[in-house]
């Protein structure tokens, strides 16, 4: 069926494995997942339809979601340094500053940068700091689904 792209901003804060749990958790509860919406949409903002959890829990909606995977960020469960699955890994410097020229990207340097995506295997997300001012102001979570 072909992978499909999901990505998210949240409020920067230096944890980042709380700032995607909490993500999960937002987006499990406002039913942005397969397979309570098939194919949610993309990106998320205060308008964006929101059905409510479908499921008791995301592992319940990650199993019911088979292996298509549930198409957005509730398959990301943990941080890693490295590239992995069901992981978000922060991009590399060197990646950074090939699509960015700069370590600090603004949010709009990366909503405007589809290249990223290239950089991104199924299953897999990446996280960037976005700044603005030079200062540490977002998150942005990106990944393919695993179909």
């Amino acid at each position: 069926m072909g992978e499909h792209p999901y990505f998210y901003f949240v409020k920067h804060q230096p944890d980042f494995d709380a700032a995607l749990q909490e993500l999960r958790q937002r987006e499990f509860q406002a039913g942005r997942y397969n397979p309570a919406v098939r194919f949610p949409e993309f990106p998320v903002g205060p308008d964006s339809p929101a059905p409510g959890a479908q499921h008791d829990s995301i592992e319940d909606a990650m199993a019911d979601s088979n292996a298509d995977g549930t198409r957005s960020i509730l398959d990301i469960n943990h941080i890693s340094e490295e590239p992995d699955y069901c992981a978000a890994a922060p991009l590399p410097e060197e990646e950074l500053l090939r699509l960015f020229d700069t370590e600090k990207p603004t949010r709009e340097m990366i909503e405007e940068n589809d290249e990223l995506f290239e950089l991104l295997e199924r299953g897999q997300a990446v996280y960037i700091i976005a700044h603005k001012n030079g200062i540490p102001d977002e998150i942005f979570f990106a990944g393919y689904s695993f179909d």
